[in-house]
């Protein structure tokens, strides 16, 4: 499958299957996590797998994971993050940790592993919770699993704004 037929295929799964994620497809998605760029390819991100009953129970307990076997909780560290020394020292962590969670939503899709981007939670819970150093800063929770006999893309999905209103050219 081509890139931009993958990336137009993904879509985010809200409902999981019980089946388990196979190891060898954990360590290729994990793979693509390592691959991403990052500023100065500094590699700041911190990857919690989230994979045990009882962890994913109480990462749950937190946050809906739509049934998914297992999450990764995808974190920055702000002891590694590149600083922008022409923008006040902007700490390019936060971006670097998004790069990386698009790279394991994609590989996990072409593995045929569905995922869902979770950004609306309380960082300082799951921190709290998962006993993670003040220095690394969750940014996204990632399920993993397969998809439930069923489920489709939100209409949403379809949705895009036209060219007009996004690309402008100079």
């Amino acid at each position: 499958m081509s890139f931009l037929g993958l990336a137009t295929d993904r879509y985010s799964v809200r409902e999981f299957s019980s089946r388990p994620v196979e190891d060898e497809k954990i360590e290729k998605i994990l793979k693509a996590a390592k691959v991403a760029p990052t500023a100065v390819n500094y590699q700041p991100q911190k990857l919690y797998v989230v994979k045990s009953p009882e962890a994913v129970e109480k990462l749950a307990g937190i946050r809906n994971l739509f049934g998914a076997p297992l999450a990764v909780i995808i974190c920055y560290d702000d002891a590694l993050s590149w600083k922008n020394g022409k923008d006040n020292g902007h700490d390019s962590g936060e971006v670097d940790a998004s790069i990386v969670t698009t790279h394991m939503m994609l590989q996990a899709w072409e593995l045929g592993i569905g995922s869902c981007w979770i950004g609306s939670f309380n960082p300082k819970e799951v921190s709290e919770a998962f006993e993670i150093p003040a220095n690394e800063h969750p940014v996204a929770i990632l399920p993993l699993g397969y998809a439930a006999e069923g489920c489709k893309p939100s209409e949403r999905h379809t949705a895009f704004r036209p060219d007009d209103e996004m690309v402008r050219y100079k």
